[in-house]
């Protein structure tokens, strides 16, 4: 069973206003744990937010190269600025991605559905970090931006006719 945030900690963690912010600011997302296989959920995100016009930087040390990008084996390793760290990791390494977040001077941490890490988030609101807990960025990314339809692609067209082959 998947851990879910509750009570005080979820809405401390998933403020709306915060939510927005994020998604209005933020160019360039960094995700941790981005897999190359498409049937991961890290690598339709991933896909997702690049074709909404965010950059994508992946960071995996198994991978070379994920999304046409280059992938770093850890965000201490980008050469650049980034924006925001979305992490598809276990809980328990948080804290230790947060800690790198801080570093590189990131603006946001955001921890993806079943990501929850009270130890993690503090680290980042410590180090001037927003944080977003128990969140997936592609689902809140189409919530807040109109881009909600069934395949996650907002196809510009409504209609209930298909198109004549």
């Amino acid at each position: 069973m998947t851990p879910t945030a509750t009570g005080t900690e979820a809405s401390r963690y998933q403020d709306e206003a915060t939510i927005r912010s994020i998604l209005h600011t933020a160019r360039t997302i960094a995700v941790v744990g981005l897999s190359s296989n498409v049937l991961r959920p890290s690598n339709f995100v991933g896909f997702y937010l690049q074709r909404h016009g965010y950059r994508i930087v992946p960071v995996n040390p198994r991978e070379r190269e994920i999304l046409g990008e280059t992938c770093y084996p850890s965000l201490l390793e980008i050469p650049f600025p980034v924006d925001v760290v979305d992490v598809f990791r276990v809980p328990s390494a948080v804290p230790a991605i947060a800690h790198e977040a801080v570093q590189i001077g990131a603006r946001a941490l955001w921890l993806q559905f079943g990501v929850i890490s009270q130890e993690g988030a503090e680290i980042a609101r410590s180090g001037g970090l927003d944080v977003v807990m128990d969140r997936c960025m592609k689902i809140e990314h189409a919530r807040h931006m109109g881009r909600m339809h069934w395949l996650g692609f907002n196809t510009g067209t409504v209609t209930s006719k298909r198109e004549s082959v």
